[in-house]
């Protein structure tokens, strides 16, 4: 648990107190019993592989159980701390997702949350390696190993910085480049592909995986994207974005993923039901 924590040997001995030789011949020492690899080792540090992911979901499972016994046997159980770990798309996370924690907050105030706002779609990745509990995903990417919850869909809309404002599009989408996330995002070109834009549209972009960081990038005469209309909306109002199409949508499908549990904390359920 330590090794994955912090990524490196060196950072697990540190924080457990035995020397890097220590905690690599306890690895290779389970690794052995167990006869799987659990870590793949590289200059970058630990990654776990599938079998090491597995184990390590296993081991938070067994933390869990083992902090809910004890403070029932100690008469605490309302005093207990609870970390949850929440990934997601950042527009969602900060629209649904953290309102919705805040609600859980104040039926347990002992709760302690971690934000991951992430547009890169790690979210699967993330749940898989142990990093977190809960995460968005576009609702393509849920397995069947996962619980989920359908969301309400996003609306997303096409912006660009206000000084376009009166251009036509089509003239925007031939002259001008996308601004998008990543290589794997796909919204801006799923919004031109639904209104017959994508064909003479610059297939070169500029790539931000920031939300802020591009809608800077936006308003600052770079180029234009597909936005959810609740982040791109207060932007709009400020001047700094304008629709470039307007009236003109698409909406993106997503849910909320976690790995089963055999029994759902209120706490845990409470954040499900809460994030719409």
């Amino acid at each position: 648990m330590a090794v994955v924590r912090h990524g490196t040997v060196r950072g697990a001995a540190a924080e457990i107190g035995l020397t890097q030789t220590g905690v690599t011949q306890r690895i290779r020492t389970l690794e052995r019993k167990i006869g799987r690899t659990l870590f793949t080792r590289s200059r970058r540090g630990m990654r776990l592989t599938q079998e090491g992911e597995a184990l390590h979901r296993y081991c938070q499972r067994v933390g869990d159980m083992e902090g809910e016994l004890l403070s029932f046997l100690s008469g605490s159980g309302d005093e207990t701390t609870h970390r949850l770990d929440i990934t997601g798309p950042s527009s969602i996370m900060r629209a649904r997702v953290i309102p919705g924690a805040v609600k859980v907050l104040k039926i347990h105030p002992n709760m302690i949350f971690t934000f991951n706002l992430n547009d890169d779609r790690s979210g699967i990745e993330r749940l898989k390696d142990g990093s977190a509990h809960l995460a968005v995903v576009p609702v393509e990417d849920v397995v069947n190993e996962l619980d989920s919850k359908r969301l309400e869909p996003t609306r997303h809309i096409l912006v660009g910085p206000s000084s376009w404002a009166g251009r036509p599009v089509r003239e925007i989408v031939t002259t001008e480049r996308i601004i998008d996330f990543n290589e794997e995002d796909d919204a801006t070109f799923r919004y031109l592909k639904r209104y017959r834009l994508f064909s003479t549209a610059r297939k070169e972009r500029h790539l931000a995986n920031n939300t802020d960081a591009l809608a800077s990038m936006i308003a600052a005469g770079c180029g234009y994207s597909v936005l959810s209309e609740n982040f791109a909306q207060p932007l709009i109002e400020q001047g700094r974005l304008v629709e470039l199409n307007p009236g003109r949508r698409i909406q993106l499908e997503f849910a909320l993923a976690w790995y089963p549990r055999p029994e759902m904390p209120e706490y845990f359920n409470g954040l499900i039901r809460h994030i719409q």
